[in-house]
C-alpha cells in the first residue's frame, strides 16, 4: 500500500507516518512545514517521499499517482488566530481541502479519511457526545473543520471517493507544538514545568476533557484507511474525561488561577461507540500512563513558549472580545 499524510510533518501525522511504515506502507508526506517540523520525521526522513507544498494551492494533478489512500491531517489550529485570521483557517482547512480532494479524485484514489475536530459541536450539554449531535462552532477554527467535513462528505456523495472522517478529542503527547500561539493546555504546562513555574490553571480547574493519547488516535487513522466502511463521522476519544486539577495532580506542581474563558465547554466526552462498533478501535493508554509518557520526554518542551497569567491574558483578549460578547448576546 501507498499512503499519502498531509501534514504528516506535524503533531498527530508524524505519529501516523511512524506506524503507517511500520505496517509497510510506501509513504508520502505532504506539508509546507508551516506548523510541522522536519525534526517529527528525523526517524522516518529516509524512508519517506516529501512533497514541499501549501494545500491552499492546488497540487499537481499527478501528486498522488500509485497511492491508494490519503490521510488528510493538514490544517492551521488554535482559536485566538482563527479569530484574528479567519480568512486563513477558511483558505486552508477548506479551500485546502478541496484541493487534496480534487488531487485525490485526479488520481482515483481507493480511500480518503479527513482529520474532524470536536470543536465543531461547540459548547453542548449532552455528554457522552454522539456523532448525531448538534453542531455548534463557536469559533473561526472549528467552522472551518466543520466546513471542511462537509466539503469532503460532498466530493464523496458526488464524486464516488470512499472514506471516513475522524472527529478528534483533545490530542496529546510527544511532537505537539511547542512553538507560535497560546495553545494546549499540556503544552503550556510543561513549559511552565520545566521553568518551575505555577501552572495558569484556567477557571476554578474542575472543567474536563476526553485528553486521548497520539499513539491511539494514530491507532484509529490506520484503522480507519484499512477499513471498507464509508461515509461515517467517528468520534475519537477514550470516553473518560479527566479535570484539569487532576492534570496538575498528576504533574505536580504549584497552581495559579486565571480567568474562565467565553465559548470553552466545561466539558468535552466523547462517546465512542461507532469508533468501537465500526472500526474495532479503542484506546489503549490510561491518562496516567500517557502523561507519565510525556513527563519521560519532557525536554521536547525545553524551547517551548513560557506563558504567564499576564501573557495569557494579552494573548487572549480578541478571545474574550469577540467570543465574551456573542455569550452575552
Amino acid at each position: 500500500m501507498k499512503a499519502v499524510v498531509t501534514g504528516g510533518a506535524g503533531f498527530i501525522g508524524s505519529h501516523l507516518v511512524d506506524l503507517l511504515l511500520v505496517k509497510g506502507y510506501e509513504v508520502t508526506i505532504v506539508d509546507n512545514f508551516c506548523t510541522g517540523s522536519l525534526s517529527n520525521i528525523d526517524q522516518a526522513s529516509n524512508r519517506v517521499s516529501i512533497i514541499n507544498h501549501d494545500i491552499r494551492i492546488p497540487l499537481p494533478t499527478d501528486a498522488f499517482n500509485k497511492c491508494s489512500i490519503v490521510f488528510h491531517l493538514a490544517a492551521l489550529a488554535d482559536i485566538v488566530p482563527s479569530i484574528e485570521m479567519p480568512v486563513d483557517y477558511m483558505s486552508t482547512n477548506v479551500q485546502g481541502t478541496v484541493n487534496v480532494l480534487e488531487a485525490a479524485r485526479a488520481s482515483n484514489i481507493k480511500r480518503v479519511i479527513y482529520t474532524a475536530s470536536s470543536t465543531c459541536y461547540g459548547v453542548t450539554g449532552n455528554y457522552p457526545t454522539t456523532e448525531s449531535d448538534q453542531i455548534a462552532p463557536t469559533f473561526p477554527y472549528a467552522l472551518s473543520k466543520y466546513l471542511g467535513e462537509l466539503v469532503f462528505f460532498h466530493w464523496l456523495n458526488l464524486y464516488g471517493l470512499k472514506g471516513l472522517s475522524l472527529r478528534l478529542f483533545n490530542v496529546y503527547g510527544p511532537r505537539a507544538r511547542t512553538t507560535g500561539n497560546y495553545g494546549a493546555v499540556m503544552g503550556v504546562f510543561l513549559a511552565q514545568k520545566i521553568a518551575q513555574k505555577p501552572f495558569t490553571v484556567v477557571g476554578d480547574g474542575n472543567q474536563v476533557r476526553d485528553f486521548t493519547y497520539v499513539s491511539d488516535v494514530a491507532q484509529a487513522f490506520a484503522l480507519a484507511g484499512e477499513s471498507q466502511i464509508s461515509g461515517e463521522a467517528i468520534n475519537i476519544g477514550t470516553q473518560n474525561p479527566q479535570s484539569i486539577n487532576r492534570l496538575v495532580e498528576l504533574l505536580r506542581g504549584e497552581v495559579e488561577f486565571i480567568p474562565k474563558r467565553p465559548g470553552e465547554p466545561d466539558r468535552t466526552h466523547a462517546d465512542i461507540l461507532k469508533a468501537k462498533s465500526l472500526l474495532n478501535w479503542e484506546p489503549k493508554i490510561t491518562f496516567e500512563e500517557g502523561v507519565m509518557h510525556v513527563l519521560r520526554q519532557i525536554n521536547m518542551w525545553k524551547d517551548a513558549p513560557l506563558w504567564n497569567k499576564e501573557d495569557i491574558v494579552e494573548a487572549t483578549s480578541t478571545w474574550f472580545q469577540y467570543l465574551g460578547k456573542n455569550e452575552t448576546n
